[in-house]
Parts: structure tokens; sequence; C-alpha cells
């Protein structure tokens, strides 16, 4: 009877696990002039942005009050809102000057942080100063060597592209 009773009893069937609806998540979203990709946390799409690093994205995230690891497409256009008032003006919002990119500038003396084409145009126009005043940097600038005391023996061997290598010495002919 015992067998019976074991092939009679019915096992019970897993079931599918419960999903939760999702947010309607935005694919892309608009911060700070650039277009970001709605699938990743906050965080790190942030990064995405020229001239913005590890620490200043969490420095941003938390003046605006905005949790970190959020999905970009699920912030609201408040949250939105705040995050481009924080990257327009940094230091205005509270982030320390220290984490700032161009302090002192050279013409106006002024602490500001710069972000996509300012920061490529400001740059540009830095190593210009620097040639035309043949300092070291502008020299080394110009030589294609690097700038900031690096060894140069070992690495930095490519001239346009094409690996230089070491030639070795010829011995002479006359020596025994």
């Amino acid at each position: 009877m015992t067998e019976e009773k074991q092939n009679t009893e019915v096992k019970p069937v897993k079931k599918a696990p419960v999903q939760k609806p999702q947010e309607s998540l935005k694919h892309i979203v608009r911060i700070g002039q650039v277009d970001l990709i709605g699938d990743k946390p906050l965080k790190i799409s942030l990064r995405k942005i020229k001239g913005m690093g590890f620490n200043l994205a969490n420095a941003i995230c938390n003046v605006a009050g905005i949790n970190k690891g959020k999905k970009v497409g699920a912030l609201s256009e408040e949250e939105i809102k705040k995050l481009n008032d924080v990257i327009a003006d940094p230091m205005g919002k509270g982030i320390p000057v220290w984490m700032l990119n161009q302090r002192k500038n050279y013409e106006t003396g002024e602490d500001k942080h710069l972000f996509l084409g300012t920061l490529d145009f400001v740059k540009d126009n830095t190593i210009k100063r620097l040639r035309r005043i043949k300092c070291y940097k502008g020299v080394r600038h110009s030589k294609g060597l690097p700038v900031r005391g690096q060894r140069t023996k070992a690495n930095f061997r490519r001239s346009k592209g094409k690996v230089v290598g070491v030639a070795k010495k010829k011995a002479k002919a006359g020596r025994t």
C-alpha cells in the first residue's frame, strides 16, 4: 500500500518567479549636454561627460541629493534639473576647490571646472602658450617628448606612429 501511495502523490510544481513590473526607463537621458545611456547607474554614466571623473561624479550626486546607484533612465525631470544645475556651477553648489580642473586660471585668476569642448579649447590654448614662451614644458610638447618627468630610455620610442627601437653599435674592424 505504501507503494501505491507513493505513486499517487503529486509533486509540487515549481512556479516561475514573479517579475516586478519595471518602471518605464528612458533609454537616453541628456545631462550636462551629453546623451547618457539609461540602463547604467548614475555614478558610472556621469563619467562619460568629458572632464568628469569618478570623484567629481560622486560629489555631484551627493550635492544634488540623488542616489548614485539609481539608473539614469529612472531619474525624474526634477532630479535631472538638479544635476544640470550642479554641473553648470559646481563650486557655487558646494563642490570643494581642490576637485576643480582649472584652478587659478592664467588669464582671470579664478577657479572653475571645465567640461566638453571648452576643456579641449583651453587645454590647446595652454599648450600653444607654453610653446610660444618656450618654457621647458612647451619645448617638450614641441619635440613630442614626455612633459612630466617620465624616463625616456625604455618608453616613448614612437616617432609619428612608428616604433623606433634601439640600434646597436657596430664593432670596429681593427680592434682585437
